[in-house]
């Protein structure tokens, strides 16, 4: 049985993989931005670059679905 489902195990795995490496680096950065006194402007900025990256492997996968479904 785990050989049929081998490629969805590894897929989910590694979706899990990013996410979490993604939450890894939203905790060193608020970190690095407390430590530093950094300003809100500075801070809203690097916020949303932070976001934006999420959000283009979000829809990079959202994407990658809908054109191997080929809807």
């Amino acid at each position: 049985m785990l050989s049929q489902h081998y490629e969805t195990i590894e897929i989910l795995g590694t979706n899990i993989a990013i996410g979490i490496l993604f939450l890894l680096i939203g905790l060193a950065i608020q970190d690095v931005l407390t430590k530093s006194n950094v300003p809100k402007f500075g801070r809203w900025f690097v916020w949303l670059v932070l976001f934006l990256g999420c959000a283009g492997f979000i829809a990079k996968g959202i994407i990658q679905v809908i054109w191997e479904a080929g809807i």
